[in-house]
């Protein structure tokens, strides 16, 4: 079974200046169930359905599925996703041995920048970069599915 170990931090400055690769995304949600929450995403040129798991209790590890779907089959299954739907630019920003994918929201989530990394352990040790801001690992209303219910705006 595949698992994904995360953390995720507010992005307090400025990180595009170090940014190697930019990717905008388009997703939304088949099933916002947390125990089985299913997405489908336009990530650039090529759609990905996901199928993620309920968190433990730090929030920062999870079981995970994802496969790369042809573009057109996403476009049609966006048609079906419960309503709203995330759009955002992903920034890979390194910092040390690691990268960190930096969330730009638009629309609803205007204003929120969100950064995640990837660990080999929830204790891995990793470089904080001076953008890093507040941690939010667990926090659920940082969670994709929950900002299509609950728009940061709206906060």
């Amino acid at each position: 079974m595949a698992q994904e170990i995360e953390r995720k931090f507010l992005v307090k400055g400025e990180f595009k200046s170090f940014a190697q690769q930019q990717t905008r995304i388009i997703q939304g949600y088949l099933s916002s169930v947390p125990e089985r929450t299913v997405r489908v995403r336009i990530k650039g040129d090529k759609g990905f359905i996901t199928v993620k798991g309920i968190g433990n209790a730090s929030g920062a590890i999870r079981y995970e599925w994802e496969m790369e779907i042809p573009f057109s089959d996403v476009e049609e299954l966006l048609k079906i996703c419960e309503p709203g739907v995330i759009d955002k630019t992903r920034y890979l920003v390194k910092a040390g041995d690691h990268t960190f994918e930096v969330d730009e929201f638009y629309g609803d989530n205007q204003g929120l920048v969100v950064a995640e990394i990837e660990l080999a352990s929830e204790q891995e040790a990793f470089e904080k970069p001076d953008w890093l801001g507040e941690e939010v690992t667990g926090d659920l209303k940082y969670y994709n599915v929950m900002l299509i219910r609950n728009p940061y705006t709206k906060w």
